[in-house]
């Protein structure tokens, strides 16, 4: 298999979605992940099983439509397996396996079947000391774009998934790339106070649009900069409460399809007024897990 991801939205060939499938009991909140997961957990409105399968295959119909290779996990029982973009990412030919919380190894063995495909040497371990997650890492043309957290509370925080020894260690893996780090707004216990990853409050669309939500970012400047990079004409700007709902965490099959939350009314809207084909799918249930239609897809081969 020959990878290829230079940005997030060349026209989609082959991606790996994850699988809600024998996802196992809802966890203690001593087992969750992020704030939002917790409050569900806690109003016994976690999500189920039976819901989030039939969300995922939704997606899959999306991706059969466009005449995408679809890859899937195998099933773990009693495991969560939905969000593949936290185990590994793409980046130009390389598979870089992510650094992840060390009890979701398993995540990634299970799409061993995909590793096999590719070159030896064109999958990268980086070393232990780089913690990282997909979710973090937005290849963008001349461009990698990088969410991060550097304060020396890092360790406090579970949602600080990805850090600047991981930003260094990329710059250096690519040298023909700019890498800009991004400082995240990070809370462990307020769902609309925290960017999980750079996807919960920023993506690029199209050929030069993007979805930002400000307070995502903890460094005004740095939020500053992506808004004149892409004009603020070609921004929407979504609030705390979209945010929260994922709203920035779409899915671009190309540069003209999006798939989108069938929710998202206003986004939805404003993506179809500036040209967009919106592939309007359900995923609130799996938007509870705080990750959305980019969480769960890892895309290998672009053109």
């Amino acid at each position: 298999m020959n990878l290829n991801i230079e940005n997030e939205t060349s026209r989609l060939r082959a991606v790996v979605l994850g699988t809600a499938k024998s996802n196992g009991p809802v966890p203690k909140i001593e087992e969750a992940y992020d704030p939002k997961s917790i409050e569900h957990i806690k109003a016994g409105t976690y999500p189920k099983e039976k819901n989030m399968i039939k969300e995922m295959e939704a997606v899959a119909e999306v991706f059969k439509k466009y005449d995408v290779t679809v890859y899937r996990p195998k099933v773990i029982e009693d495991y969560n397996q939905i969000f593949s973009r936290d185990i590994a990412f793409v980046i130009k030919d390389k598979l870089i396996k992510a650094n992840i919380l060390p009890d979701r190894e398993r995540e990634y063995e299970a799409i061993e079947h995909v590793i096999e495909q590719i070159d030896k040497d064109k999958v990268i371990i980086l070393p232990e000391e780089c913690h990282v997650e997909g979710g973090d890492v937005m290849p963008w043309n001349d461009y990698i774009f990088i969410g991060t957290y550097s304060g020396e509370d890092y360790p406090d925080y579970i949602t600080a998934r990805t850090n600047m020894d991981a930003v260094i260690a990329i710059q250096e893996l690519f040298p023909d790339k700019t890498v800009k780090a991004f400082e995240l707004r990070k809370s462990n216990t307020n769902p609309k106070e925290n960017a999980l990853h750079l996807d919960c409050c920023f993506q690029p669309i199209g050929k030069n649009k993007a979805i930002l939500h400000k307070n995502g970012f903890l460094v005004e400047s740095e939020y500053e900069w992506l808004v004149n990079f892409f004009g603020k004409d070609n921004i929407f700007e979504i609030t705390k409460d979209e945010m929260y709902n994922m709203n920035s965490n779409v899915f671009s099959i190309s540069e003209e399809v999006v798939i989108s939350e069938k929710n998202f009314t206003r986004l939805n809207n404003w993506l179809r007024d500036n040209g967009f084909t919106v592939e309007e799918v359900p995923y609130a249930e799996i938007a509870k897990q705080e990750g959305l239609l980019r969480c769960s897809t890892m895309p290998l081969i672009r053109d």
